[in-house]
């Protein structure tokens, strides 16, 4: 009897950047790559970014979208004090629950700003939808929060990784995405078929070309090769090698 190997367990996620500033090249985003990353290290594989405005309705209808389709969800951006951080609000009516000053997230800030800077603008803050547990962040204290599987995080990049270094021990992971990089030394062009051939030879495996310049040799390409399985990637590996190989002694 033979027996089959299980499955890798993927793990996927889906990202909500919110705001104007972003969408209006006001603000440059620092988060994306740095959430990819991060997520790519521990076993989480994003598989869509969406960049909305601070309006209601987008936020709902986006975050209804991606908390469908993925394990988890993480936002950016709008859960500060200002009239237009309506983050909170529009996370609570995508859940339908009601949102309130979380007891928790009121102390927090009252051990930070005291009672007299504890305004009106800053208690916004502390609003956090029925059933939501606090995100700290040793940043600035304010919290974010999680409801569902829906992670809900600060926009500025140093709160925003406070955060996410936060939730991480808690998220599930799966099997870790490798890589390999393999540099041509050949034109995009000059292997596009002979690659083609072997991603349809190892299906397993995700191949991709990425064309560069090379102060030295002109126009170049870097080749990625993916697989959660060490053995798939080294036999891609070794065929991607043995086809460069051949392409350079040609060109």
């Amino acid at each position: 009897m033979t027996g089959t190997s299980e499955p890798a367990q993927i793990v996927t996620a889906g990202l909500l950047v919110i705001g104007d500033e972003i969408l209006s090249g006001r603000t440059k985003d620092k988060n994306i790559g740095y959430i990819a990353e991060y997520l790519t290290t521990i076993g989480i594989e994003l598989k869509e970014v969406r960049v909305v405005a601070d309006e209601e309705a987008a936020i709902v209808e986006a975050l209804n979208a991606l908390k469908s389709r993925y394990c988890y969800v993480f936002t950016t951006g709008g859960i500060g004090p200002t009239h237009d951080d309506i983050t909170a609000d529009a996370v609570a009516k995508a859940f339908g629950v009601s949102i309130d000053h979380h007891p928790e997230a009121v102390a927090l800030l009252r051990a930070r700003f005291g009672g007299a800077e504890l305004n009106q603008a800053r208690m916004r803050m502390a609003r956090i939808p029925a059933g939501g547990e606090l995100i700290r962040n040793k940043v600035s204290t304010a919290p974010g929060f999680r409801i569902g599987n829906v992670f809900v995080m600060a926009g500025v990049p140093t709160i925003m990784q406070a955060m996410l270094d936060f939730v991480a021990p808690t998220l599930k992971t799966g099997a870790k995405m490798l890589a390999e990089t393999l540099r041509a030394d050949a034109r995009e062009g000059d292997i596009g078929g002979p690659l083609a051939d072997i991603a349809k030879a190892h299906p397993e495996t995700m191949i991709g070309s990425y064309p560069f310049f090379d102060d030295k040799r002109g126009p170049n390409t870097n080749i990625v090769v993916r697989s959660r399985d060490p053995a798939r990637l080294a036999a891609a590996k070794a065929a991607v090698e043995t086809m460069l190989a051949k392409v350079r002694e040609a060109l």
